[in-house]
């Protein structure tokens, strides 16, 4: 697995998704609903909404009780205003102001619940993220090294790739390398173990 892949998946110009757990999963999920939004528009001649793919998410999970192991959030602006959602795993879902999902949500939650407030300004919700997403990366060994965003308006979307990496690895200071026979061999002993051959059988092989 890589650690710095992308988990913001597209659906449509308007609404992206962020993945958590199966990495597969939530790749082949977002792209078979993306694909399905994209009918969807075409059938019926308009902008997709985001409670749109909320409700074909959850459909599809709880259609598989969790056999698919994606925690997915859900992101977008459409013609009712910005909207955020989560959809686990077995189909259920949230609406709230934020949301973390993964191994290092608890970690994020926690800066988020601290330090979020309504009608944040864009460099200060930025600043936000970044810190709940670092808290997320340096408390938890399996929620990647790099900080993304995408930042998504009425008028389009920025993907700010590698916002920050936190996670990079430092440089070794020393050499960890030992000339042979640094340590000393005390005692060596060698036992020959006395094997019989009890039974052997020889089976041919077809080869036509």
């Amino acid at each position: 697995a890589d650690k710095n892949c992308e988990k913001i998946h597209y659906i449509t110009d308007n609404i992206y998704c962020c993945g958590a757990g199966v990495a597969a999963d939530a790749e082949v999920t977002t792209q078979l609903v993306s694909s399905n939004m994209q009918l969807h528009a075409l059938s019926t001649g308009r902008v997709p909404r985001v409670a749109t793919v909320n409700r074909m998410l959850k459909q599809m999970l709880f259609r598989y009780q969790g056999h698919i192991g994606a925690s997915i959030i859900i992101g977008g602006v459409d013609c009712r205003g910005p909207h955020l959602y989560s959809v686990h795993p077995h189909g259920s879902t949230d609406t709230l102001p934020f949301l973390a999902l993964g191994s290092g949500a608890s970690a994020a939650i926690a800066v988020l619940e601290d330090r979020f407030k309504p009608n944040m300004e864009r460099a200060e919700a930025m600043q936000l993220l970044r810190e709940a997403i670092t808290a997320g990366i340096t408390c938890d060994l399996g929620s990647g090294s790099n900080v993304d965003l995408r930042i998504i308006t009425k008028e389009g979307s920025e993907y700010l790739r590698g916002f920050d990496s936190p996670g990079q690895k430092g440089q070794k200071l020393g050499s960890y390398r030992y000339k042979r026979g640094t340590t000393a061999v005390l005692t060596e002993t060698i036992t020959p173990l006395a094997l019989e051959v009890v039974e052997e059988v020889v089976q041919p092989m077809d080869l036509e």
